[in-house]
């Protein structure tokens, strides 16, 4: 169950979709899915989940010293929890 979320994704635009819409974004594993997504997050942090979108992130490459080089796929998960509930792991990052 906790190979599902690898961590949670702070930044300022993902918090400001916290604060409007209760809605928090995860780096999850590749092959996860929206069901397990969802028993994961209502599990680790006791909420309730409305809903889960996921979106796969594509590779880009990035250019350093070096020459270039090429960052791997990776899976984002937005989860929409229901009224009320919160997570209190992206509390102190405002």
């Amino acid at each position: 169950m906790y190979y599902v979320l690898k961590k949670p994704i702070i930044t300022e635009k993902n918090s400001m979709i916290a604060e409007q819409s209760n809605t928090y974004a995860f780096e999850v594993d590749k092959m996860a899915t929206k069901t397990d997504i969802k028993k994961a997050i209502e599990k680790l942090f006791n909420v309730k989940v409305r809903s889960v979108n996921t979106l796969i992130c594509r590779n880009r490459s990035t250019r350093n010293r070096t020459g270039t080089s090429k960052v791997k796929y990776w899976k984002k998960a937005m989860v929409r929890l229901a009224d009320g509930e919160k997570i209190s792991l992206f509390e102190g990052a405002n």
